[in-house]
């Protein structure tokens, strides 16, 4: 049994971390088994990997879910990692230089319950504002309706995250397999749950992936709800952000009515 793995979701060719703890993915395997033959593909033993068009990074998830044995379980993506708390390392000019490494994540995990990418703040608007300004809002009335119907001890939890500003996005965070596991057997029922109640027959395959958003309002509910402890770490890109693309974006969606029409 491996000690810890972090499985890299990606969907196309692109450079890996080096540390061994870091697993290279490839995330709809079932759809697309030629992009990347040589690679692990989320296809294998028990799978959702069909589901990757809609589901995104949570194909994956689901395959370590039911498919890893290590002792430590973790998913990052091609272009969002988690980057290393140390100043030092943090100043360091390549991306992949700047990375957490397995010694540094069993030291944070020592103390702490699971770790996470650092939260997001919208600061002008709430959760449940931002995504109703950029995406589907009625998703979220839905996965409220099925919080209270399957689980409803999470309630209280799912109602502060939607009025607060701050968020735990990506679907990023490495957990010892216990916390991981029981995390994946409470958030995947829901998601099937929901599936049943939003159609996606007139949705374009941008508007399709919206488990993959919704799942990441439901980590923070599960956390407080369970009294999981966390340390975070900053989120590190291998590519550049366009941040001003990204914020004219932003209020462009707030206050002009205009929705995402692609990831940033």
């Amino acid at each position: 049994m491996n000690q810890m793995v972090v499985a890299v979701a990606t969907h196309k060719p692109y450079k890996m971390p080096g540390d061994p703890i870091y697993l290279p993915l490839h995330v709809g395997a079932g759809l697309h088994p030629d992009i990347l033959p040589n690679m692990q593909g989320d296809n294998t033993g028990d799978n959702i990997s069909t589901l990757n068009a809609s589901y995104s990074e949570l194909t994956g998830l689901y395959w370590l879910w039911k498919n890893c044995d290590a002792h430590y379980k973790g998913l990052v993506h091609y272009r969002r990692l988690l980057g290393s708390a140390d100043k030092t390392r943090q100043r360091q000019k390549d991306p992949y230089e700047r990375l957490v490494d397995g010694p540094e994540l069993l030291s944070l995990l020592s103390d702490r319950d699971v770790v996470l990418a650092k939260r997001r703040n919208y600061y002008i608007e709430t959760v449940y504002d931002h995504y109703s300004h950029t995406l589907d809002g009625s998703q979220l009335d839905k996965t409220r309706s099925v919080i209270e119907g399957s689980c409803p001890e999470y309630l209280s939890a799912w109602d502060n995250l939607m009025k607060s500003t701050r968020v735990h996005v990506f679907n990023m965070f490495v957990m010892p397999s216990t916390l991981f596991d029981a995390y994946c057997a409470w958030l995947f029922p829901l998601l099937g749950e929901l599936g049943q109640r939003i159609g996606t027959s007139d949705m374009d395959p941008f508007a399709a992936r919206w488990p993959g958003r919704v799942s990441e309002r439901m980590l923070d509910p599960w956390l407080v709800t369970n009294g999981i402890s966390y340390a975070e770490l900053p989120v590190v890109s291998p590519e550049s952000v366009d941040w001003l693309k990204k914020g004219s974006s932003f209020l462009a969606a707030k206050f002009l009515g205009k929705k995402y029409e692609r990831s940033f």
